[in-house]
């Protein structure tokens, strides 16, 4: 996804959670985080951020007009983490490119 650096809105992340082959609710929010694509580290604790489900997505508001957070320009990893009954996946999402 590329978004301009002057631009608020959603990001957006697939989700399909199941067990044994049958889809579940996942009723904690999502953490996502946004690390630079430089980086080849996971995601520590204090990069992850809150977002909110819409249906089966994951989403967080980016940008500088009362987004959850602001990014620079430049390419990032997106990163998603959500409770899943005993598991709690980590996965990379994509990459956000702030022009």
């Amino acid at each position: 996804m590329d978004l301009a650096v002057t631009s608020t809105e959603y990001v957006h992340v697939d989700v399909e959670a199941t067990i044994g082959g049958t889809a579940i609710t996942v009723a904690s929010p999502p953490k996502l985080a946004f690390l630079p694509t430089s980086s080849t580290e996971n995601p520590a604790a204090e990069d992850w951020i809150t977002g909110e489900w819409s249906g089966s997505r994951a989403r967080i508001l980016v940008g500088p007009n009362g987004g959850t957070v602001t990014l620079d320009p430049g390419a990032y990893r997106l990163w998603i983490s959500f409770a899943a009954g005993l598991e709690t996946p980590v996965r990379r999402a994509g990459i956000v490119t702030i022009y």
